[in-house]
């Protein structure tokens, strides 16, 4: 039987990181919740998921030290996850929490969803791809459905590779290198979610020599 990569799934206490550590575990990863620095190190690739508002998840992170430890890991180039608001906090900042930055990576800001539709968006949506060879998009179908949850958006930026349309196109995903970020859930997304996570275990199989 083949080695499984090893995921660490960052544990800051917050959000929905049972659900994403059964999500990984499904997608054939050895998918570990963790705050612990050493196993943190040695994963293949690494998650920080988050549901909620951004400022409590923010304070969580930092508290638990684990938000320098998500700079370090995304700085050595480890695959590296986030979902939600685990997207979000990968932001400059957002505009549901004034004062409170986020970790910076992507430079632009997370700001509310346009008038005129309901706030959150809570449903299924399908994404418009700017980037369709991306490897995040590995095996999806033509219309890859997503589950939303959210009231907050990243702006638009450079490294987007995925719009959903909710009163116009709203950032879904973005990638650099081995770094991806989406605001649905591709946990509970059915196939094409699973299928998503799929594709991060073998990128982060690959990367460490680990055959999934």
């Amino acid at each position: 039987m083949a080695d499984q990569p090893l995921i660490a799934i960052l544990d800051y206490g917050i959000g929905n990181l049972h659900s994403a550590h059964k999500g990984f575990d499904h997608a054939g990863a050895d998918a570990r919740l963790t705050a612990d620095r050493g196993l943190i190190a040695e994963a293949a690739g690494v998650v920080l998921p988050g549901v909620g508002a951004f400022r409590p998840c923010m304070e969580a992170l930092q508290a638990s030290g684990l938000d320098e430890v998500a700079l370090e890991v995304i700085g050595r180039g480890t695959p590296f996850f986030g979902i939600c608001i685990g997207m979000q906090l990968l932001c400059a900042g957002s505009e549901e929490s004034p004062g409170c930055a986020g970790l910076g990576v992507f430079e632009q800001t997370v700001v509310r969803l346009p008038d005129g539709v309901k706030h959150p968006q809570m449903q299924w949506n399908v994404l418009d791809r700017r980037a369709p060879e991306h490897p995040m998009f590995a095996g999806q179908p033509a219309e890859a459905w997503m589950y939303f949850v959210h009231s907050f958006a990243a702006e638009d930026g450079p490294d987007v590779v995925a719009t959903c349309d909710y009163g116009g196109p709203l950032v879904a995903a973005v990638a650099r290198d081995d770094l991806w970020a989406v605001q649905f859930h591709p946990e509970k997304s059915g196939e094409n979610g699973l299928r998503m996570l799929e594709s991060f275990v073998t990128l982060a199989g690959d990367r460490a020599g680990v055959v999934a």
